[in-house]
């Protein structure tokens, strides 16, 4: 989300840069709603090929949180009304669910925030209808590693910049491009909170990471030239120069010795082609 408002939940402690620090037992709720967020995207892979709407996939979507017992943190958020964004091909994030059927060899990519027990699980990942174009196969799997590439750097001492630098360096040496407008968060018990979580930067600048913070890392990754726009309808995303876009997102909470992944794929279908 672009500029993570910075709200403020009333738990635990707040560094000098306002980022909340939590405590150990919290991990455990960001766990059970997280896994349930990651749940849903993988029960909803079967969902999508070719003629298939994104407003039906929505639908489903919409349903199965409510068979779980929990709530969308989309539905109502600043007037939106669907459970999850779903952004086609050159779309870089926000894409609103409708009408439009996928064409085969469209990739896609699904957001879900679900709440479970006032705890925010926020993830997305990359989907393919058909058969996957060789040049997309390529961008999507240097998004995905490029999350996994900055969930690397995290650690207690290091700094956000860490996280972008890596991001951007492997980004770049692949002669694609990292989306500036767009930004990871800070969440838990608030969607969204500070930090504003950076896929570009220098190493060693920005604040420290400490053990208890949590954030979502969810690069967004362009074949061709960064700068984006918003369409019309004042949320979707695209790319300015209607190159393809993907984008990878995990939830994560700082440990003593790195990271833990709040989003993790119960049937290890993260990555679209399952390798």
């Amino acid at each position: 989300m672009r500029d993570a408002a910075l709200l403020d939940d009333a738990r635990g402690k707040l560094t000098k840069d306002g980022i909340r620090i939590h405590e150990a037992a919290d991990f455990k709720g960001m766990h059970v709603a997280g896994k349930l967020a990651a749940q849903i995207l993988d029960d909803i892979a079967p969902h999508v090929f070719p003629g298939q709407s994104t407003a039906e996939i929505d639908r489903v979507i919409t349903d199965m949180i409510e068979k779980a017992g929990a709530t969308s943190a989309t539905i109502g958020y600043k007037g939106y009304q669907h459970a999850s964004c779903i952004s086609v091909n050159h779309a870089v994030c926000h894409g609103i669910p409708g009408p439009k059927t996928l064409k085969d060899g469209d990739i896609l990519n699904i957001d879900v925030t679900v709440i479970v027990d006032g705890w925010f699980g926020d993830t997305s990942r990359m989907y393919v209808a058909g058969k996957l174009p060789r040049k997309a196969e390529r961008l999507i799997e240097v998004t995905h590693d490029a999350l996994m590439k900055g969930i690397e750097a995290v650690r207690p001492g290091k700094t956000f910049g860490d996280i972008g630098h890596a991001i951007q360096a492997y980004v770049e040496a692949h002669r694609m491009s990292v989306v500036r407008d767009f930004c990871g968060h800070g969440l838990g018990r608030v969607f969204h909170a500070a930090p504003n979580v950076l896929h570009y930067g220098r190493p060693g600048s920005g604040a420290k990471l400490e053990e208890g913070m949590f954030f979502t890392i969810e690069p967004m990754v362009n074949l061709g030239r960064p700068e984006t726009k918003t369409l019309a309808d004042d949320w979707t995303a695209v790319t300015r120069d209607k190159s393809l876009s993907a984008q990878f997102e995990h939830s994560i909470g700082v440990t003593s010795d790195g990271a833990e992944i709040f989003t993790l794929s119960p049937g290890g279908l993260f990555h679209p082609t399952y390798g």
